[in-house]
């Protein structure tokens, strides 16, 4: 089994590549690369798609990396190959981001990435630090990404904008900053976070371990 986390040059991968790689040994799930190279992308069995900054620059970086764009989405399209998005990485899965102005993302969830605004204006954004996951489906239909994660586990974020998605089934977690925060999407093959999970220590470690696991 090779996971491929995707350097497009949107982020500093050192801690994902770290934690990925330790899971990986912990729940015997393979090899974990960091690639921008497209033949890997391809014949990878899991993708990672991480990203930091703002969400038109990190989508113009990604499909400026042409073979590794069109090769990310053949596997995830065409091959139905497990997927994970973290940070502007889940952000790019929506049909549009208004980010600065609107861009197009890879229209796998349907749904907008829309400015975080609390109700409460004592509360800043960037929503930054630890805050509490609350999973949105009941457990007969729990998500694998949150075997061993109950309600109330504590993630960690930096983020000014969140995914607001049409399809409730297709939000499985979200966090209260001052109303509902995206804080995990998924259908079929795909799964997005918001948060990092290489920063939310145990939890987080939990959570990419699932990853590495999952059989969708």
């Amino acid at each position: 089994m090779l996971t491929a986390i995707i350097d497009y040059e949107s982020g500093n991968l050192h801690s994902a590549e770290k934690a990925f790689q330790r899971m990986a040994r912990e729940v015997d799930g393979g090899e974990v690369v960091v690639t921008s190279d497209a033949d890997v992308v391809a014949r990878a069995d899991r993708l990672v798609l991480p990203g930091d900054g703002a969400f038109p620059a990190c989508a113009e970086e990604l499909r400026g990396h042409r073979g590794i764009y069109e090769a990310m989405v053949e596997a995830v399209e065409q091959n139905g190959r497990p997927f994970l998005g973290i940070c502007v990485g889940m952000q790019l899965m929506a049909t549009t981001g208004h980010e600065y102005r609107d861009t197009p993302g890879l229209g796998w969830v349907a749904g907008d990435v829309v400015k975080i605004t609390p109700r409460d204006s004592a509360l800043k954004v960037p929503h930054m630090g630890w805050n509490n996951l609350v999973i949105d489906h009941d457990h007969d239909h729990d998500h694998a990404i949150f075997d061993g994660i109950t309600s109330g586990d504590h993630c960690y974020f930096v983020h000014s904008y969140h995914f607001r998605v049409n399809d409730p089934a297709e939000r499985l977690a979200h966090v209260d900053y001052g109303g509902d925060v995206t804080a995990v999407i998924g259908r079929d093959t795909m799964v997005g976070m918001q948060f990092h999970p290489e920063k939310s220590q145990d939890i987080g470690l939990r959570m990419i371990g699932n990853f590495l696991t999952w059989t969708p």
